[in-house]
C-alpha cells in the first residue's frame, strides 16, 4: 500500500513536471513567433520607412506652372529637378510653347523656402538644343546636367555657376560587350556619383529602366543588357515606367520613379503616377508594396524626394510643379 502511494506520488511530481515543461515550450514557441513577426514589421519599416512613403499635398499647390500665352513657357514639361544648397533653393524646368513639336528650354526659379518661388528674369538661361527630362549632379564646383534632347537622346551639360551651361554631346552608352545599344531613344536619364564611378540610369521607351556606368563621362557601359527595373506586374506601372531621382537614406538607396497603364485610347491620356523602390547595391531593386505614394487619378509624376533640413518634401514636376509634406 504504502509503496503504491509513493509511486503514485512520484507519478504525480513528474505528471506535474512534464506539464510544466510542455506549457514552458508553448510559451517559448509563442514568444518566438511574436519576436519573429516583430523583426519582420520592423524589417519592412525599415525597408520602406514611412517619412519616405507617406505625404500630403501642400495648400499652396501649384507652387509654379505654365506662365501661359504670351511668354517663352507657355507650359512647363517633364522633370524638372530642384536643389537645396545652403539657404538658397533652386530649381531648374523645361518651358515650351505648348505644342508637341515646340522647342523645349531651360528655366532657373529661386526660392528662400521651397515654396514661393521667383522665375530668373534672364529666362530661358539656355535655349541653344533642346532640354528636357534634366537631372543636375553638382561635384567639385562643377554642376554636371543630365537630360533628354531631340528624338529622346540622352545628352550632357555642364556649368560652373548652374546659370551658364555648355552642352557637351549625347551620353554614349554601349552594350555589356562593349558594342553601341541598338538605335532608338534612350532618355530620362538619372545619374548617381559615388566612389569616383558614375551610375546612369535610363529608359528605353518607358519599356524598363537599365544602368549603365562610367568612369570619366566619355562612355557607359551596361552593367547588365536587361533592365534593372521592370514594368509591372502591378497595374500602376503595367506599360510604361521611368526613373527620377536617387537618393541615400538610411544604409539604402532609394528611387522615386514614375509608371502608368496605356489607356489605349488616343483621346485619353495615360494618368501616371509616383512610386518608390529600394536597392543596397543600385543593380537589384524591390518596389514598395504600397505603391503609388501618391494617388493614381492625381496624375503626378516626375517626383522628387528634397531634405529640408528636418524632413523629405515629395514634389512632382509634371506639368505643373507641387509639393506633398509628409505626414507625422
Amino acid at each position: 500500500m504504502f509503496a503504491d502511494v509513493t509511486r503514485s506520488n512520484r507519478f504525480q511530481r513528474v505528471s506535474a513536471a512534464g506539464r510544466i515543461r510542455t506549457a514552458f515550450t508553448t510559451a517559448c514557441s509563442l514568444l518566438l513567433i511574436v519576436l519573429v513577426s516583430t523583426a519582420h514589421v520592423e524589417s519592412a519599416d525599415d525597408e520602406f520607412p514611412p517619412e519616405l512613403t507617406r505625404f500630403a499635398p501642400d495648400s499652396r499647390n501649384p507652387l509654379l506652372k505654365g506662365a501661359g500665352a504670351g511668354h517663352w513657357d507657355v507650359k512647363i514639361r517633364e522633370r524638372g529637378w530642384i536643389l537645396r544648397e545652403g539657404d538658397q533653393w533652386k530649381m531648374w524646368y523645361t518651358g515650351y510653347d505648348g505644342t508637341r513639336p515646340g522647342k523645349k528650354m531651360l528655366g532657373y526659379a529661386t526660392s528662400p523656402d521651397g515654396f514661393v518661388w521667383t522665375r530668373d528674369p534672364h529666362n530661358p538661361i539656355y535655349s541653344d538644343r533642346w532640354v528636357e527630362d534634366l537631372c543636375i549632379i553638382p561635384l567639385n564646383g562643377t554642376y554636371y546636367m543630365f537630360a533628354e534632347g531631340e528624338e529622346d537622346h540622352a545628352q550632357l551639360l555642364t556649368s560652373r555657376d548652374g546659370i551658364h551651361w555648355e552642352q557637351q554631346g549625347r551620353i554614349d552608352i554601349r552594350l555589356a560587350n562593349g558594342e553601341p545599344i541598338p538605335d532608338g531613344p534612350y532618355g530620362t536619364p538619372t545619374a548617381w556619383h559615388e566612389n569616383g564611378q558614375w551610375n546612369l540610369f535610363y529608359e528605353r521607351k518607358d519599356q524598363g529602366i537599365w544602368l549603365a556606368r562610367s568612369s570619366d563621362l566619355k562612355i557607359f557601359t551596361n552593367v547588365q543588357d536587361e533592365p534593372v527595373i521592370n514594368i509591372g506586374p502591378d497595374v500602376y506601372d503595367q506599360d510604361q515606367i521611368a526613373m527620377n531621382q536617387i537618393i541615400f537614406h538610411k544604409g539604402r538607396y532609394y528611387t522615386v520613379y514614375h509608371g502608368t497603364k496605356n489607356s489605349n485610347d488616343p483621346k485619353i491620356p495615360n494618368q501616371w503616377c509616383t512610386c518608390l523602390a529600394v536597392s543596397t547595391d543600385l543593380v537589384h531593386w524591390k518596389k514598395y508594396p504600397g505603391n503609388p505614394l501618391l494617388p493614381i487619378a492625381d496624375n503626378k509624376s516626375s517626383g522628387l524626394l528634397i531634405q529640408d533640413g528636418t524632413s523629405y518634401r515629395l514634389y512632382t514636376m509634371h506639368n505643373e510643379v507641387h509639393v506633398h509634406l509628409p505626414i507625422k
